[in-house]
């Protein structure tokens, strides 16, 4: 029982970083840059890969999937530790997913991301790691 509390709790973290995320990316001024002007430039400058977009819409697309790979390790593994544990647990490929998929946020993270993010997915991986110690434990 406790280690499905600690991996929904996991999950839970992830998920609810990428719902705000994903609010942040559309709505408000969160994600946009403090200088109006580089936000202009960004509109009107593409990347060398193509011409077809612009920054600005690449920086929007960037952050739109990045709030959904959160999204969908939060919903999947959320839902593995509620209704199917034994799988979830049970499954060496699922556990080394979850585990390198949290880890390279953390890495992520302390290059690119501030200290909020970097605490939610960190706390989110050491209860991801609890969770996997107290399934081996047998709680």
């Amino acid at each position: 029982m406790l280690a499905k509390i600690l991996l929904i709790l996991s999950a839970g973290i992830v998920l609810t970083l990428g719902i705000i995320h994903l609010a942040y990316t559309f709505w408000g001024p969160k994600l946009t840059p403090r200088d109006p002007a580089l936000q202009t430039s960004m509109r009107q400058v593409s990347p060398v890969i193509t011409k077809e977009i612009t920054m600005w819409q690449a920086w929007v697309g960037f952050n739109a999937s990045h709030s959904l790979g959160l999204i969908l390790f939060g919903l999947v593994f959320g839902y593995l530790a509620l209704a199917h544990p034994q799988i979830l647990f049970q499954s060496k490929f699922l556990l080394t997913v979850g585990l390198a998929f949290l880890a390279g946020f953390v890495a992520l993270a302390k290059v690119y991301f501030f200290s909020v993010p970097l605490a939610g997915i960190s706390i989110s991986l050491v209860c991801y790691v609890a969770s996997i110690v107290a399934a081996r434990a047998g709680h």
